[in-house]
């Protein structure tokens, strides 16, 4: 009997070496955006609790704040974590929101029609960068910024030669009543924060024309896309065999073409991903001002790969959390937002985002030498 039992007991590989869950936990790739968060958050409890920052209309602008970066940064977050970068997503949100504004004001299309057309050129020069990157060899880095320039220019040129103008306003009554703007730029849950004021959770306006009416209207369409991106990301990663093969790709993409993976058609989608994500952050920006402008999304690329760096991902592919990059968003916005309910000088988020982003990559790569056993 004893015999069997040994027979049946599972045979050791010398070859595995046992991890310490202590080890589990520091290799997370959310690790360190988690003591980040909890960080920042007991930091303006501390200096910011009586500004109003978290009462219920402060938690709606940071977290407005919030999802605009997480927006961008699923994108850049699943294409990082495939091996390559899109530098040219700050300048497709501008080039996205022109379109949608030329199509709806200028030449009197429904809203509609404006955001599938943004939508379908977005999506195309997407699969074009992945295109280029994955036929020219060249260095994602480089198509990208090219890119970068060439939509800014092209933004610029079709804006001022078609109106005279860099920006153009009338959208939200262009868009009057249209379903699809609706799913950009409506607001949800508008009887739940009319029930909290009844309650007197959520301030009313005390004089004016909304007299009585709650402060916080609803939730913004703007956060909804922001959540469903990242429940859709996570899942994609981390339960269907796509996410394997986008870990695959980026980690070495030579031996998992041997293996059978779609190495090109994988990077290709996430350059198109990637162009969706601007879009949508693009399409819920012009909806909510009720204009566009040719400067639009200026920047947004790097704060997008900042978010990702500080949710863990490795600048050399093949790891990483959308998780992470969400939670990595959510500093973001609750900083930029907090340094202004705290009456700190706003130029001081620029210092913050050079310092976090250098402490995250020093994180980072202490986590890569602890993944392959480097020194």
């Amino acid at each position: 009997m004893a015999e069997a039992n040994q027979a049946a007991a599972p045979i050791k590989d010398e070859r595995v070496r046992e991890m310490s869950p202590l080890r589990k936990a520091l290799i997370r790739p959310e690790l360190g955006a988690i003591c980040g968060t909890i960080v920042v958050f007991l930091f303006f409890l501390a200096i910011a609790r009586d500004s109003g920052m978290f009462a219920p209309e402060g938690i709606i602008n940071w977290g407005t704040v919030a999802a605009q970066f997480a927006i961008i940064a699923v994108g850049a977050c699943l294409l990082m974590i495939a091996g390559e970068f899109d530098l040219s997503v700050g300048s497709m949100i501008g080039f996205s929101g022109i379109v949608i504004a030329l199509m709806t004001v200028q030449w009197g299309f429904p809203a509609w029609f404006g955001i599938l057309v943004a939508f379908a050129l977005a999506l195309a020069i997407g699969a074009l960068n992945g295109f280029l990157v994955i036929r020219t060899g060249l260095p994602s880095f480089i198509v990208t910024l090219a890119f970068l320039y060439i939509l800014r220019g092209l933004t610029i040129f079709i804006s001022i030669t078609t109106t005279r103008k860099t920006i153009i306003g009338g959208v939200r009554e262009a868009s009057e009543g249209d379903p699809i703007a609706w799913l950009f730029g409506g607001k949800v849950f508008n009887g739940l924060f009319v029930w909290l004021a009844d309650l007197g959770i959520v301030d009313t306006f005390v004089a004016g024309p909304k007299a009585g009416q709650p402060v916080v209207e609803g939730i913004p369409m703007l956060m909804i896309w922001a959540l469903a991106l990242i429940v859709f990301g996570h899942l994609l990663l981390t339960r269907t065999k796509f996410g394997n093969w986008i870990f695959a790709s980026g980690g070495d993409a030579q031996a998992a073409r041997y293996v059978g993976v779609p190495v090109n058609r994988v990077k290709i989608s996430m350059f198109m991903f990637s162009a969706f994500c601007a879009t949508v952050f693009a399409t819920c920006q012009v909806m909510e001002f009720g204009s566009a402008a040719a400067d639009r999304g200026l920047l947004k690329e790097f704060e997008a790969i900042i978010s990702v760096v500080i949710g863990g991902a490795l600048l050399t592919g093949g790891y990483g959390s959308v998780i992470g990059a969400a939670l990595g968003a959510l500093i973001f916005g609750v900083v930029q937002q907090g340094l202004f309910f705290a009456g700190v000088e706003s130029s001081l988020f620029r210092v913050f985002l050079g310092v976090i982003l250098l402490l995250a990559v020093i994180l980072n790569t202490y986590i890569r030498r602890m993944i392959t056993g480097e020194r």
